[in-house]
């Protein structure tokens, strides 16, 4: 499974707004090259909310136990809540295995799953898990909303 499959299917989720940062913008540099999922009907982005998705295409300063700085590599980033996290990672493979579910190296405590170059074994849990995470950043943003 290629990343631009990946976005592509997030952008058909009802209200999805994919976030592209590409050289010369206004992101960090960082950033570039790299996709962040949000729900967001309006089209903008939002600015107190953290996306329930991303895919990095190269390593951070603070995140480098991925190795994805070799050509072609990533890792899409799910927010899956810190029980599914548990369940799904429940076994800790060696930190650069592709295609295998991992606790996220940063965020794995509260609720961040990963997995470097989705194949065969994950990708369609890695849809059905951003598909979920879509509905529930959706559900937040009306619960949010009717409180305002």
């Amino acid at each position: 499974m290629t990343m631009q499959e990946i976005i592509e299917t997030v952008r058909g989720f009802d209200g999805a707004l994919v976030v592209t940062p590409e050289e010369g913008s206004d992101f960090p540099a960082l950033s570039w090259g790299d996709a962040y999922f949000y729900h967001s009907p309006d089209g903008r982005m939002p600015e107190r909310t953290q996306p329930y998705g991303t895919i990095i295409t190269k390593d951070y300063p603070d995140d480098t136990t991925s190795a994805l700085d070799a050509p072609g590599r990533f890792r899409v980033n799910i927010n899956v809540g810190r029980e599914r996290a548990v369940s799904l990672a429940a076994i800790d493979p060696a930190p650069t295995e592709v295609d295998v579910f991992h606790r996220h190296p940063l965020y794995g405590a509260a609720g961040w799953v990963c997995v470097i170059d989705p194949g065969e074994r994950t990708e369609g849990a890695v849809l059905d898990l951003l598909r979920q995470a879509h509905e529930s950043a959706r559900q937040r943003a009306e619960r949010r909303a009717r409180r305002a």
